[in-house]
């Protein structure tokens, strides 16, 4: 079986940076809003129902220019290859990050905010893309998972990041010094990028084959198995399932028309709009504002944000180096309906402590949405890894980026308008985003199967497409089927192309 190298993770923290400077870029509009300067700056009333449309507008315009990003990297990422996109990303969203924070207009900062979203939609579609490709079948989960581990250090640096700011003498400072420290994840990408190989998968697709069996032995590098003999078997897959798949048109119409990529299209576009469904986003965007309803004042939202960026982190840890024991299909199964729990005792606590003095029940109200985000991580950590593992290479850029897309689409609905609802039907949210979860649970249930542990170019057997080669137990050779007949361990031993 192919080994997770040294070599392996290292190459996975570095494309990791990626998702870091998502997610710090994602989160630092939720603690600028948190800090008193923002709103003296641009002349705001932060009770307002202007303000609140202000602030919808901002997420909105950022998750439209992240939704266009996530689709135009499949194109990208399938012309110039995995590596040349993400160095693209990078530079898109390093720029739009320092335009926000140079911004001197409310007006300019909402729109720049498209060009930043962009860049780094672009970054959360390529990063799991590229840990798929290179990660060995049965540490999947937490290769990929990096995705998620690496935005939730994002979130947590921006959090203590304003923590910080928030005393600074120069209001202005407060707010636009997190705004432009965002440049730094996008440049540490475009720095590192150089440092990592091309996905072996991408080069037997465009046909430069002895440079895939390189890098499938570098990142395999096995001292027990001198004649690199896993690493060959995985070659000869993938050249085979590659060849195989190319036989076929693979735009975003054939996905839709093709059965077998049709269901996994719709899957993943079902998958990741029901992660927002849960009302992450819609809750999480406006933490710092709910948690001044709650009774905080002063610097204590942000910095119980920034605990609460922590906590969620470390259940995002947990959760990723969860799913390859537990599996994909088994955390969605148990994380939907508990989430439901969580979110109907928030929706209780809320109907009964909100605007009280009850310091109990408000200090309730906080602990049970600390609890939330760790229950999410375990339906957002296999949402992420499920959706980038299920496609074959010919489409699985177009496939992440159509559950990017979903994703994004979910948070302008369920983000967007949360200014508003939160302030005027308060509790009532959680209950809708609490039968959301329902819903999801039934539809996981009927539809998601379980991937873990299946090399990605077997996965089309589930589906219902045909797959040409199958990797033996060890992981050292193949079975293939001849003229119905089943041979077993063939030998790989000719590296040559």
């Amino acid at each position: 079986m192919a080994k997770l190298t040294t070599y392996n993770i290292v190459i996975g923290m570095i494309v990791a940076i990626g998702t870091f400077g998502y997610g710090y870029g994602f989160g630092v509009f939720i603690t600028s809003i948190g800090q008193p300067g923002f709103y003296k700056d641009f002349d705001l009333d932060p009770t307002s129902k202007y303000t609140a449309n202000i602030l919808g507008a901002v997420n909105a315009l950022f998750a439209a220019g992240a939704a266009f990003g996530s689709i135009a990297q499949a194109w990208l990422a399938d012309w110039v290859g995995r590596k040349k996109a993400l160095a693209a990303s990078a530079l898109f969203s390093m720029v739009g990050a320092a335009w926000t924070a140079g911004s001197p207009y409310l007006a300019m900062l909402i729109t720049i905010r498209i060009l930043h979203g962009f860049g780094l939609g672009m970054q959360i579609c390529l990063v799991p893309l590229y840990l798929t490709e290179v990660s060995p079948p049965h540490c999947r989960g937490v290769m990929t998972g990096m995705t998620v581990m690496g935005f939730g250090l994002g979130y947590c640096a921006v959090a203590w990041v304003s923590v910080g700011t928030y005393f600074a003498e120069n209001e202005t400072l407060q707010w636009r010094l997190p705004l432009a420290l965002a440049c730094l994840g996008p440049l540490g990408l475009l720095i590192g990028i150089w440092f990592v190989p091309e996905s072996p998968r991408y080069l037997c697709w465009v046909g430069r084959h002895e440079e895939a069996l390189q890098v499938i032995q570098r990142l395999h590098r096995d001292p027990s198995d001198s004649e690199d003999s896993a690493a060959q078997a995985e070659f000869m897959q993938i050249q085979a399932q590659v060849e195989k798949d190319k036989e076929q048109k693979s735009g975003y119409i054939q996905m839709f028309t093709k059965p077998s990529w049709r269901k996994r299209s719709l899957l993943v576009l079902f998958l990741m709009f029901a992660s927002q469904a849960t009302g992450v986003n819609g809750i999480a965007n406006y933490l710092v504002v709910i948690f001044g309803t709650l009774g905080l004042t002063g610097v204590m939202p942000i910095l119980v944000y920034a605990v609460y960026a922590i906590i969620g982190t470390i259940a995002a840890f947990i959760a990723c180096f969860t799913l390859d024991k537990v599996g994909r299909r088994k955390l969605f199964l148990i994380g939907f309906p508990v989430l439901a729990v969580n979110l109907l005792a928030e929706a209780l606590l809320q109907r009964a402590y909100l605007g009280s003095g009850n310091q109990a029940g408000l200090g309730a109200a906080v602990a049970f949405i600390f609890l939330f985000i760790v229950l999410f991580q375990f339906i957002d950590a296999p949402s992420f890894v499920w959706c980038s593992e299920i496609f074959p290479t010919t489409i699985r850029a177009k496939g992440i980026g159509l559950s990017m897309f979903a994703y994004f689409v979910g948070f302008i609905t369920f983000s967007t308008p949360g200014p508003l609802a939160f302030r005027n039907i308060t509790w009532r949210m959680y209950l809708i985003f609490m039968g959301f979860c329902i819903i999801c649970e039934v539809l996981v249930y009927l539809f998601v199967v379980e991937t873990r542990g299946l090399p990605i170019e077997e996965m089309g057997a589930l589906f219902g497409d045909e797959v040409v080669l199958h990797m033996t137990s060890d992981g050292r050779g193949l079975v293939e089927k001849n003229d119905g007949v089943t041979l077993d361990h063939v030998e790989v031993v000719d590296s040559k192309v």
